[in-house]
């Protein structure tokens, strides 16, 4: 896929949720300013589509998608879509629907932040992820010092058909090891499969 068809997909994507963005070179703009958006496009086995979100001059959300099939870049795209581009949407750009993500309010420190959490996604096997694993996050965050700014925790785990556990969560773009250990110490479901399981949390401090 050329970077000239991403981007008219990716520009058309955000149109039908009612964001108009301006095309600037490879990035799409909003009101020519931030937040600007960002897709590329690697191929391979599976292909890879990669979104950045440029919040201000110093963060970057930065997530990745695996594409397959006959139009694997369509795939991918349909992935964000389903997954993360409604916590994006919510957070960013002011515009919420409900049915795709929970809203919430968490105290971490002193302060009070404002959550938009996406959706838990698992693909490769029909089973449920535990209730347990957003709480479990949002317990870990309270050891965090957050500044006031919006973050992020993109979670990943893949859990192996002979019980191997493989989690990365990240939060604001970087390595999160106590992430990693609040979603590695819950019972995630066997299956015979392996199996993927993703979701991507915001959040924007209320009190500043």
């Amino acid at each position: 896929m050329s970077p000239t068809d991403l981007q008219k997909r990716l520009l058309r994507l955000f149109e039908r949720h009612e964001v108009e963005l301006e095309p600037d070179e490879d990035w799409l703009l909003t009101d020519g300013d931030f937040p600007a958006v960002r897709a590329s496009w690697q191929d391979g086995t599976p292909g890879r589509l990669d979104v950045d979100i440029v919040l201000d001059e110093e963060r970057q959300i930065e997530l990745s998608y695996a594409g397959t099939g006959e139009d694997p870049g369509r795939d991918a795209l349909d992935r964000f879509a389903r997954t993360d581009l409604p916590v994006l949407l919510a957070a960013c750009w002011y515009v919420t629907d409900d049915r795709k993500l929970d809203l919430a309010q968490w105290e971490i420190g002193l302060r009070q932040w404002d959550a938009f959490i996406g959706r838990v996604t698992v693909e490769g096997a029909e089973v449920a992820a535990p209730p347990a694993a957003l709480p479990a996050v949002a317990e870990a965050l309270k050891n965090e010092s957050l500044a006031p700014r919006m973050h992020w925790i993109r979670l990943f785990l893949r859990r192996e058909a002979d019980g191997a556990l493989a989690s990365e969560v990240l939060l604001d773009n970087e390595p999160w090891p106590a992430g990693d250990r609040a979603l590695a110490s819950l019972a995630w479901p066997a299956h015979t499969q392996a199996y993927d399981v993703r979701a991507l949390v915001l959040l924007d401090v209320r009190d500043y």
